[in-house]
């Protein structure tokens, strides 16, 4: 995608780059199953306000997520308190996610000079709406306004799963935008039987993964959906227009300089195009089933095994575990892992305890890698034991 030379900028510049676009994030929206007001045409092919785009990453994704919520929560106060400024109200506005969405989020609220507010999780480590709703009737009372929501399906922690259902009706009740990040999982939702894990996606303004992530595709192609292509163009624009873009066929085509943070940006649609000609839609089910079947069978080997423990609900294809043991020989097996020089393992703090996770991605993993990790982690944890017992 960036060997070619496209002046992809606006549709002029090269409009094969702007229509494939659409087409194809129409094309992976269908294959997500996504609800149709994400999608550029509706049944008839008629267009609607709704689209796709191809961001370089998930954290652009909440970004501009974010400017659109701003722009949308400062218009209404000021058309509530005309005599104030857009500065006035963006000093009152509040951002939510929970404790184990990704910092991206946090970073976007820097940016945009949002503040943001981190809330808890319930035992399933999951953002629930009685929560949500809780904080923003604190905020409000505070005087302060509450303006986006960023839902997690698949956090990079631990995978776990916001309630999108409850926590789309809070948002609809104090009309606030809801976005979705579901950089890693939402590959998985290709398959018909793991699409219930995206329930109440319907609710969302915007919905982003990362087909680079686990859908065989390159780095840099983080598919994005929005309801109302308006107001992110409105959220990320100045109130100026940019002449040496304008061209007479604007208000008939996309121009995706003013749906992302650049002005112009690589083929990236050819890529994912590619990889939907290639595999089909039944091919991509078949990877992605294999990797959730390797990810089960690791975790049988930890469930049969009375040295550990499965830390939280193994969904699609990653594990999270930890020794049956002192809190600081997880931290030690982790650091013995990743010092064998046979496995590579980032562990992460989960309410203070270190949690170790293995995910299955890779299309060239099979039975045998699952068979080998899981020795060497068996082996690795007997000499960790072993140092131990011996220093006891």
């Amino acid at each position: 995608s960036y060997g070619l030379a496209c002046e992809h900028y606006a549709w002029i510049g090269s409009p094969a780059c702007s229509e494939l676009e659409t087409v194809v994030m129409d094309w992976m929206g269908k294959a997500l199953n996504l609800p149709k007001a994400f999608l550029s045409r509706d049944g008839a092919g008629k267009p609607q306000n709704g689209g796709g785009v191809i961001q370089s990453t998930a954290s652009e994704a909440i970004l501009i997520s974010l400017l659109a919520a701003r722009k949308k929560a400062t218009k209404k106060f000021q058309i509530k308190h005309p005599d104030l400024t857009a500065q006035d109200a963006v000093a009152k506005l509040v951002a939510y996610a929970s404790e184990h969405a990704h910092h991206a989020y946090l970073k976007a609220g820097v940016i945009a000079g949002v503040r943001t507010r981190t809330l808890p999780t319930d035992e399933e480590f999951s953002l629930r709406g009685d929560s949500l709703k809780s904080a923003m009737k604190e905020d409000i009372k505070a005087g302060l306004i509450p303006c986006f929501v960023c839902a997690t399906t698949g956090t990079t922690s631990i995978c776990s799963f916001d309630n999108l259902a409850e926590i789309g009706l809070i948002c609809q009740e104090f009309d606030v935008w809801m976005h979705v990040d579901a950089a890693y999982a939402g590959s998985a939702f290709v398959c018909p039987e793991f699409r219930y894990l995206a329930n109440g996606v319907e609710f969302a303004d915007t919905f982003n993964f990362n087909a680079h992530k686990w859908l065989l595709t390159t780095f840099g192609c983080s598919c994005m959906w929005v309801k109302d292509r308006k107001a992110i163009v409105e959220g990320l624009n100045p109130d100026v227009e940019m002449i040496y873009v304008k061209d007479s066929k604007s208000d008939l085509v996309i121009d995706y300089n003013k749906w992302q943070i650049t002005l112009g940006s690589p083929f990236r649609a050819l890529k994912l195009w590619f990889v939907l000609r290639m595999h089909g839609i039944t091919g991509l089910q078949s990877y992605i089933r294999k990797s959730v079947e390797l990810a089960k069978k690791f975790e049988r080997c930890i469930l049969d095994d009375s040295r550990f423990r499965i830390v939280c609900k193994t969904r699609l294809g990653f594990v999270c575990f930890q020794l049956n043991a002192a809190e600081g020989l997880n931290r030690k097996l982790s650091d013995a892992l990743s010092a064998s020089g046979k496995l590579l393992f980032t562990s992460v703090e989960v309410n203070g305890n270190v949690v170790l996770r293995l995910a299955v991605s890779s299309a060239q993993t099979d039975e045998k890698d699952v068979d080998s990790a899981w020795q060497v982690i068996s082996e690795t944890a007997d000499k960790v034991l072993s140092q131990c017992d011996s220093i006891d």
